[in-house]
């Protein structure tokens, strides 16, 4: 027995399966919070696990980026939790911040908690101990603060996912008017979706800059309302972005106001096209400041070339609006339109282009941001970052794939025309003389008739009104009957909105995107923090030290590692590895070493090692004329002209 499946059944499946879709998305949501720390701490000093013999004067930390920090951004606690610090923290170099601690610090496991904001907004905590003499119990917990996670994490994201949904559908779906159906600018539906876009945008970045003093500080809810902690975010780049972002809204909600106000009272001709002109330039303005708003506070603000990778990611963003806000558009309108305004085939066409366009435009900037974010191809497998990209690849082809149907959906809907019957009874209908003096607006002869009558009465004139608007009330009815019964447009409808369903799901993972930490940063900090011995090891005594290096040439970067055995006073055997940051090692043109003993005001001391194979140098009897706090300063030349020192400090003897 064959099952009929209606197209009753088939749109609640569609609507089932974007509920799925929805859920996904929240899921998608939910797992990208905890993952969102961009700059990496690449190195300490004293490093991660280490036994120091005397206690340091200070502890230094460097990460991938700059980051930005306050008065407690950095804490080291001693054995029993009882901060040891001294005034502020320090920019040491660059990407190195410092700390000073107290003297005279007795034997034991000290505990370092950072707690910093990376360059591209996004809150970096953690911790690591260190040990003074020997290991010994702490009461400190080894987890660093919850900045960045929780439920204020959670709250975040998902204003994050709103805000872009809402910048896609107000921008897209204003695209779509102007560009496609300009009658859909007296479309309330439309009107509704617009200004429900704008609204959302405006609320969530309320929202965010609300949210934000907690998510980069304490992490707690209670602190979302404290005055103190939102002055603080206005003085930051991230504040500066929200609040030059509400000012664009404004901007936007006088754009809206006359889209939906004087353009839909023009006549057609010259003054609606000077009009029609005008709003595109203005609101092209707009939409490309507020997309700016995104682009100076996050991944394209830092890393690799800042100057195209900013103008890269607005040119993406508005590529994304017009795509899925004109797709969202053309779903309210293919459901939501009146009868009398029905969605044109020509409209759809237009967007079909200007849809095609967009997806060009994606796949131009989209590979330039992933080689900037990735960096290598094992990065798609080996970090979350290229593993959440390939998943919005995939979402892309499906995407596509789905728009190809639409497409044939819409060639056959151009040559079906609009108003073809889907019925074998409603032709009949249409082509008979009756129906088609009530198409037209006439009446059956009858009721002509009986309509010019004069009315004897107010009863009668009444009656006569309400015949006329039952009248008016069936005509529209068939008209719609008739639109919504067109295969042709029926099948467009069930393609638009399986694609809108991806597109919830593509926009999760985007945002998922946007809070993970990029590939590229991810493989170095390993590449840095991977090291084949502690730097000063308990049981032997050897000394290695990992720096990364950029000379700024081609092939510039890399991680050199110094390995000094038994890094004490007199003979040393010196060892030195050049890799890659995804760990393969590499030869460079030249490497030098020097050793100065800051304090007693001795070096430096130069040491050239010897070349012994790919990636590595040697040099014996290396000697540490006395025990100290050294400073090693490697140079590393990558080419004739591209060179950098690197340096780090380390206890000799």
């Amino acid at each position: 027995m064959t099952r009929t499946i209606t197209p009753r059944r088939r749109r609640g499946s569609l609507r089932t399966l974007v509920l799925l879709l929805l859920a996904v998305a929240g899921a998608l949501l939910a797992g990208a919070a905890p993952a969102s720390a961009h700059a990496a701490l690449t190195g300490s000093d004293p490093a991660q696990g280490v036994v120091v013999k005397q206690a340091p004067s200070q502890v230094a930390l460097t990460f991938s980026e700059k980051v930005a920090m306050n008065d407690d951004s950095l804490r080291v606690l001693d054995p029993r939790g009882k901060p040891v610090q001294t005034g502020k923290p320090a920019d040491l170099s660059g990407t190195t911040y410092g700390i000073q601690l107290k003297s005279g610090l007795g034997k034991g496991t000290y505990t370092v908690t950072y707690q910093v904001v990376s360059a591209d907004s996004h809150p970096v905590s953690g911790a690591y101990t260190f040990s003074i003499g020997t290991p010994s119990p702490t009461v400190v917990s080894g987890t660093g603060p919850t900045a960045g996670g929780g439920t204020v994490g959670m709250l975040y994201a998902l204003g994050r996912y709103a805000s872009y949904a809402g910048f896609i559908v107000l921008a897209g779906g204003a695209a779509f008017v102007l560009a496609c159906w300009q009658r859909g600018a007296g479309v309330q539906a439309v009107q509704r979706l617009i200004v429900g876009g704008w609204l959302t945008l405006a609320a969530a970045t309320l929202w965010l800059l609300l949210l934000r003093g907690s998510y980069t500080t304490s992490g707690t809810f209670g602190d979302v309302f404290d005055l103190g902690l939102l002055g603080q975010v206005l003085q930051t780049k991230t504040g500066a972005t929200l609040v030059s972002r509400l000012l664009l809204l404004a901007a936007a909600a006088l754009f809206v106001t006359v889209l939906f106000g004087a353009y839909t009272k023009r006549e057609e001709g010259q003054e609606k096209r000077d009009l029609t002109f005008g709003l595109a330039i203005g609101g092209g303005v707009v939409a490309a400041g507020l997309a700016t708003s995104w682009a100076m506070a996050e991944h394209a603000s830092v890393g690799l070339q800042p100057g195209i990778a900013m103008p890269v990611d607005v040119v993406h963003l508005l590529a994304v609006a017009t795509w899925l806000g004109g797709l969202t558009t053309l779903l309210v309108a293919l459901y939501r339109a009146p009868a009398e305004t029905p969605v044109e085939a020509a409209a759809v066409r237009r967007f079909s282009r200007l849809a095609f366009g967009s997806v060009v435009v994606l796949a131009g900037t989209g590979t330039y941001q992933s080689w900037r974010q990735l960096g290598s191809w094992s990065a798609f497998t080996d970090t979350r970052y290229g593993q959440l990209l390939l998943v919005k690849i995939g979402l892309v082809a499906v995407l596509v794939a789905i728009a190809s149907m639409s497409r044939r959906w819409t060639r056959r809907l151009a040559v079906g025309a609009d108003t073809v019957p889907a019925t074998v009874e409603e032709r009949e209908k249409v082509t008979s003389p009756a129906a088609s003096e009530t198409a037209s607006g006439a009446v059956p002869e009858g009721a002509s008739d009986a309509a010019a009558q004069p009315a004897p009465g107010t009863g009668d004139s009444r009656r006569a009104a309400q015949l006329a608007r039952q009248r008016a009330a069936m005509d529209t009815a068939r008209r719609k009957r008739m639109r919504d019964g067109d295969p042709h447009r029926f099948g467009l409808r069930r393609s638009v909105l399986a694609e809108a369903g991806v597109a919830v799901v593509l926009l999760a993972v985007t945002t998922a995107l946007t809070q993970t930490e990029p590939g590229r940063t991810e493989l170095e900090a390993k590449a840095a923090t991977s090291s084949s011995g502690p730097a000063t090891a308990p049981t032997n005594g050897a000394l290695t030290l990992d720096m990364p290096f950029d000379t700024g040439g081609t092939n510039g970067k890399g991680v050199v590692s110094v390995d000094l055995d038994p890094a004490g006073v007199g003979a040393n055997e010196m060892h030195v590895y050049v890799q890659t940051p995804g760990g393969k090692p590499y030869d460079i043109p030249e490497v030098k070493v020097a050793f100065t003993l800051e304090a007693k005001k001795i070096g430096p001391l130069p040491v050239t090692p010897d070349h012994i194979t790919t990636g590595h140098w040697s040099a014996s009897g290396v000697q540490i004329p006395m025990a100290g706090d050294w400073k090693i300063a490697v140079t590393v030349r990558t080419s004739d002209i591209d060179q950098v020192t690197v340096s780090k400090n380390a206890q000799i003897g």
